[in-house]
């Protein structure tokens, strides 16, 4: 099925595994890519040299192009943008909007850009700036999400810029592929779909909890950065939203030790981290330390499997999940359930001549 979003990245299927930290790693962006789809490394979670490795490790498992995520808004940006160059990476996402110069850096590398936006006019901004399409989540994505639904935010997009559009939010099979592509969509970006494939590395009893979820379990939650997150509701949600703002801070500094001695962040740049993630907000000292360190609340259930100290962020698609297929298979299936869908729809006939 070939579409702007194909034709742009070079990849034979209209599907985006989007840059999960912790997830996506080199194993399920590999097996994403030789499925036919765009995987996306996740880079934040790593140091320079970790996410160089990576890169050459996904590039040992497949010759199909593949993307890595930056944050915009990190101190180290340029020299991550400078490794995704110099690797020949083909593919550069982005959380958070890019400043005109980084697009324009890596545009002049022949790198395709592709920041992610939660709105429209975020979506006119790094369109006016030159990036190459943009994919747009609406509210049913996991992670920091937004208020608007997908069906509602994706064809004001649509009609708003003219660089292919990805949707994002909501998506896991090949009906929700058909009906992207009749808003205008150039494809479908899918997280919470590809992180419970058999390829992916989360334990099996992180696995097994998204699994037992329903929809109502999905939740949206501002206590652990101060900012909407959607994701399971789990104990640290509870007592995080229960919990007075002593033992919060108490936890918050905790945590944020660990994430500074992992990733070899000092405490102002940790900080910094944290205050560059408010957006406008008034956050609390607790909620500076937590958005800062939420790669640790993540790493705790993607990594380790402590589904009762981590955070599970989670599209509302993890309520209607009930099994973990190998990336070549979802992406099969999603192909072969669209293709059915098409000849499904009935026939319009002929178009009426004009009166």
């Amino acid at each position: 099925m070939e579409t702007a979003l194909t034709r742009l990245v070079g990849v034979r299927h209209p599907i985006v595994q989007t840059g999960m930290g912790w997830v996506a790693g080199p194993r399920l962006v590999s097996a994403t890519a030789n499925a036919g789809a765009l995987g996306i490394l996740a880079s934040a979670t790593m140091t320079p040299d970790q996410l160089r490795a990576a890169v050459r490790e996904v590039r040992s498992r497949t010759e199909a192009p593949f993307g890595v995520n930056l944050r915009a808004d990190a101190g180290d940006a340029r020299d991550r943008v400078r490794i995704i160059v110099e690797e020949g990476v083909r593919v550069a996402s982005f959380a958070l909007a890019p400043s005109r110069e980084l697009i324009a850096e890596l545009k002049d590398a022949g790198v395709v850009v592709v920041p992610s936006v939660g709105a429209r006019r975020h979506a006119e901004k790094v369109a006016a700036w030159g990036a190459d399409a943009v994919i747009v989540q609406g509210g049913e994505g996991g992670g920091h999400t937004g208020e608007v639904a997908t069906s509602v935010l994706l064809p004001q997009v649509v009609d708003a810029v003219g660089i292919p559009v990805v949707a994002a939010g909501g998506f896991f099979d090949g009906r929700g592929l058909v009906a992207a592509l009749a808003y205008g969509a150039a494809g479908v970006a899918m997280g919470t779909r590809f992180l419970l494939t058999s390829d992916s590395t989360v334990p099996d009893a992180v696995k097994a909890r998204y699994l037992a979820a329903t929809v109502k379990d999905v939740t949206v939650t501002t206590a652990v950065d101060g900012l909407p997150h959607r994701m399971l509701r789990t104990d640290l949600v509870e007592s995080l939203e229960g919990a007075g703002r002593t033992r919060t801070l108490t936890r918050a500094v905790r945590r944020a030790a660990g994430f500074r001695r992992l990733s070899g962040l000092s405490w102002p740049q940790l900080i910094r981290d944290g205050l560059s993630m408010r957006h406008g907000k008034d956050l609390t000292w607790s909620q500076v330390l937590l958005a800062a360190n939420t790669p640790m609340l993540l790493r705790a259930s993607m990594v380790e499997g402590r589904t009762d100290l981590g955070v599970m962020a989670s599209g509302q698609v993890a309520g209607v999940i009930d099994d973990l297929p190998s990336c070549a298979d979802l992406v099969d299936r999603v192909m072969r359930e669209a293709r059915q869908t098409l000849r499904a729809l009935p026939d319009p006939g002929p178009p009426e001549a004009p009166s």
